[in-house]
């Protein structure tokens, strides 16, 4: 029996201290833990010459913990919203997370297949393997680069300035190396100096880089101050769509576009159950009326028509009604149906499955002597994406709609992949959102005012558009991908010869 607890005491630590790192990310914010539910799993799988298939199932394990835990609230979407037996619901979980886990699980067994000394293993091999894996993971049957590990230093972690030159990506390998830091210098302790001067090196020289980045001013203050209003309405997603409950989700948006008085009022995405199309008169009446009276413009989600085509899109009504921005990077059975699975959003009955992408190359809106760069929905996580529109901006707005995942982490997580994306571009953000987090945050990603979630509100701010070119939104993840794939391609090159 003793023997069977020990053979089991490994794998069961790997996966607790995976399920214990989402506390590094929002709501919590424990941005500094990660190197330490990291630092165990390298020590025992790459300290020492390890087979990589062990090195692969303690990754395994490992990511299943993380992805396990830290998107369990998919299960709300799937059983509570979407109909699907609870049991069902967290075996859908369980299955992506157990997908996500084979990330970590590769980066184990690239790390552990390199020869050479420890150090190697541990601050280059480890941290490129991780990085490439993220970035894989971001665009792979389009993506869900969901709790990167980068992310969470934003806005306040020690490595967060370094986000405008490296990217949530790089910010992923250097808190690897962190790990791998923490491991050299517990090695060190035990009678190793050269172990222990890597190590402090792998962990002292980035806090001291991104001490320096942080004096630099990446962007620039253009045009005059904004004031805009951000509409939370807090519709309950069981009511949203059902037509029983139209009349009052609408009365209860046109409340509040009428009690509102910025030259910008923002809404978050479809905030009334209509296509812009087949909107009601004395509705469309309703919300125009009052921001046309004072001149004022009203950017609101909303699904439009286009032929038979329809897509999640962001129209803006002022002085004429315009689609602004429609959705380009879709949610797999959220908006779209993927080859062969229309059974199982016939399944979970999920409304509005069928968007059309929009189209590349939007242009940001051009308002107010501002440039707005739209998200919508998740279109905040993919960061390649949004440094590529946001080079052309000024602003950045996220419409979203995370009702459909009730009180859990996942608005918080969301909020602040978004933070990091205004970090990583300099930008400053806005944040309207059905029922939280609405918020605006800076040009580094720090909160300038926020709402109380799952509360009906409206926050008033003040933001300062910005323009210039951060060297992440100039070369976006390419540099980092390039350097991660020559460090692996030069460790299996030394082990064939060797």
């Amino acid at each position: 029996m003793l023997r069977t607890a020990r053979h089991w005491r490994t794998p069961l630590a790997a996966l607790l201290l995976g399920a214990a790192t989402p506390l590094a990310f929002a709501p919590t914010g424990w941005w500094w833990l990660v190197p330490f539910t990291l630092a165990p799993l390298l020590w025992r799988a790459l300290l020492r010459p390890c087979a990589p298939r062990l090195a692969a199932r303690l990754g395994w394990l490992w990511g299943f913990g993380l992805f396990m835990a830290g998107t369990g609230w998919i299960q709300v979407s799937l059983s509570v919203y979407g109909e699907l037996p609870w049991l069902l619901g967290w075996l859908a979980v369980a299955l992506l997370a157990a997908f996500l886990a084979l990330y970590p699980a590769l980066a184990m067994w690239a790390a552990a297949r390199g020869s050479g000394c420890a150090a190697v293993r541990l601050l280059l091999l480890a941290p490129a393997g991780w990085m490439l894996g993220e970035w894989v993971r971001g665009w792979v049957f389009t993506g869900f680069p969901w709790l990167s590990l980068g992310d969470s230093q934003a806005p306040d972690g020690w490595l967060a300035p370094l986000a405008p030159v490296l990217g949530h990506l790089g910010l992923s390998g250097l808190l690897v190396m962190a790990a791998g830091g923490l491991v050299l210098c517990t090695r060190g302790v035990c009678g190793s100096r050269r172990a222990m001067l890597a190590g402090l090196s792998a962990l002292v020289l980035p806090l001291a880089l991104a001490r320096g980045v942080a004096r630099i001013e990446w962007s620039v203050p253009v045009g005059e101050p904004v004031r805009v209003e951000l509409l939370q309405p807090d519709i309950a997603q069981q009511v949203k769509w059902d037509p029983a409950h139209t009349r009052a989700v609408v009365e209860q948006v046109v409340r509040q576009v009428a009690a509102s008085s910025a030259p910008w009022v923002v809404l978050p995405e479809t905030a009334v159950p209509f296509f812009l199309q087949e909107l009601p008169g004395d509705v469309l009446g309703a919300l125009h009326g009052p921001v046309l009276e004072r001149g004022a413009t009203l950017l609101m989600g909303l699904p439009t028509l286009a032929g038979e085509r329809y897509y999640n899109s962001v129209v803006a009504l002022g002085g004429t009604t315009a689609i602004a921005y429609s959705k380009h990077h879709l949610v797999p059975f959220g908006e779209f149906v993927p080859p062969g699975f229309r059974w199982f959003v016939d399944a979970v009955s999920i409304p509005l499955a069928d968007f059309s992408r929009g189209d590349v190359g939007q242009a940001p809106l051009a308002l107010g002597g501002q440039r707005i760069a739209f998200m919508i929905c998740y279109e905040d996580v993919f960061a390649d994406e949004v440094a590529a529109r946001a080079g052309d901006a000024t602003l950045l707005v996220n419409q979203t709609n995370d009702a459909w995942f009730g009180q859990t982490a996942a608005p918080w997580q969301h909020a602040q992949q978004s933070q990091m994306r205004a970090l990583e571009n300099a930008r400053p953000l806005l944040r309207a959102t059905n029922n939280g987090v609405t918020l605006a945050a800076d040009y580094r990603g720090r909160v300038i005012a926020a709402l109380p979630p799952f509360a009906p509100g409206v926050l008033v701010a003040e933001v300062q558009g910005r323009t210039g070119t951060t060297p992440y939104q100039r070369w976006r993840d390419w540099p980092v991908v390039v350097v991660a794939l020559l460090i692996l391609l030069a460790a299996e090159v030394r082990r064939r010869m060797s």
